[in-house]
């Protein structure tokens, strides 16, 4: 009796530790699978946030206002025979402006030219007030110029009636226009800019100057110094 007792009672604790070894084994998964989550979540940070742009792509916030271009100085010249055109790359040089050739449709000829036979073109346009010989092309922004030297030759103590078609197809604005007389020798200039004045509504246009078609580019370059212009 005593033998199957001892029996029973050994029975029981190989039981009992039979149940604690297997709690013990059911509690280290749980405890493996906590610590690998902890792993994961260290080694795959969260994203950062994307709708908030790095500083280097943020625009310059003082960089709203564009910067406005500056005006610029026009030659702009008319020549029949080549005389104007030397005076007129004088400027070019002198202004580092732009240069503007007044083309007319149809060339001046030798013939056209010959002042003393009445009936030839350039003595026909020059007695006519309504006379407005067409030109090729057209200038391109002419508000935008602060100032405009003009240059012609002189025609019967004007300016070639080619010189009002031109000032006709622009608007200048109010920018000073500085009319440039070519004639050979001491040739009288006339009035010649009082004519064109009346095509441009709102320029200032100031004296000018007339000049042999032989001056040099240091002549020129005195005059305009003497302008006190601020170009």
């Amino acid at each position: 009796m005593k033998r199957l007792i001892t029996i029973l009672t050994t029975l029981t604790l190989l039981l009992g530790l039979v149940a604690c070894g297997q709690a013990g084994t059911q509690s280290n998964p749980n405890q493996s699978q906590t610590q690998q989550e902890g792993i994961s979540s260290v080694e795959e940070p969260s994203a950062p946030n994307q709708s908030t742009p790095p500083a280097s792509s943020t625009p310059e916030a003082d960089k709203s206002d564009e910067e406005t271009p500056e005006g610029g100085v026009l030659v702009a010249y008319f020549s029949a025979t080549g005389n104007t055109e030397g005076i007129a790359q004088h400027l070019q040089s002198v202004l580092d402006a732009d240069l503007y050739e007044i083309v007319p449709e149809v060339p001046y000829t030798d013939e056209d030219l010959n002042y003393s036979n009445d009936s030839c073109r350039a003595n026909q346009e020059q007695n006519d007030p309504a006379a407005r010989p067409a030109i090729t092309g057209a200038l391109e922004n002419p508000e935008d110029y602060d100032v405009v030297f003009l240059g012609y030759p002189i025609w019967w103590g004007q300016a070639p009636k080619v010189i009002y078609t031109f000032l006709e197809s622009c608007d200048f604005g109010d920018a000073p226009i500085v009319p440039v007389r070519v004639s050979p020798g001491s040739s009288c200039i006339g009035s010649s800019a009082d004519g064109l004045q009346e095509l441009t509504e709102n320029a200032q246009w100031l004296d000018g100057q007339r000049f042999s078609s032989g001056a040099s580019q240091g002549e020129v370059a005195q005059w305009v110094d003497s302008l006190g212009l601020d170009l």
